[in-house]
């Protein structure tokens, strides 16, 4: 148990860097919540893309993508990133619902990136 948290810090600092070709990350970040809806554009592409976020850590993915419109905790220490791609209720109020359509982020226990989903709303 004592080796636990270097072995945390080894599998954090070695996670891969996805190749988001075809995105435009400044203007992704510039949209915060899609409100401007600049992000709706490249929905597509993160489709095809998802496989490339899968084993990317939370801080990697939060560097590159910016903070996530909505972090939700979910059981067994997994959390959510969610990234909105248009406007919606949330943009007046973040913490109000919304059925806007989104991009989830599932990451396990350790910090990895595990499951992408795209859907109306939160997951």
């Amino acid at each position: 148990m004592k080796y636990l948290p270097i072995l945390l810090l080894l599998l954090t600092a070695c996670t891969k860097q996805p190749k988001l070709d075809g995105i435009d990350l400044v203007k992704w970040k510039a949209d915060f919540g899609g409100c401007k809806g600049d992000r709706l554009p490249m929905r597509d592409r993160l489709k095809e893309l998802k496989e490339e976020l899968k084993g990317t850590s939370a801080a990697d993915m939060a560097q590159i993508l910016g903070n996530p419109d909505l972090d939700q905790l979910a059981d067994r220490n997994q959390k959510y990133y969610v990234y909105f791609f248009e406007s919606g209720e949330h943009c007046q109020n973040i913490k109000q619902q919304s059925q806007a359509r989104s991009m989830a982020i599932r990451f396990s226990a350790i910090g990895l990136a595990t499951e992408v989903t795209f859907q109306k709303g939160t997951p």
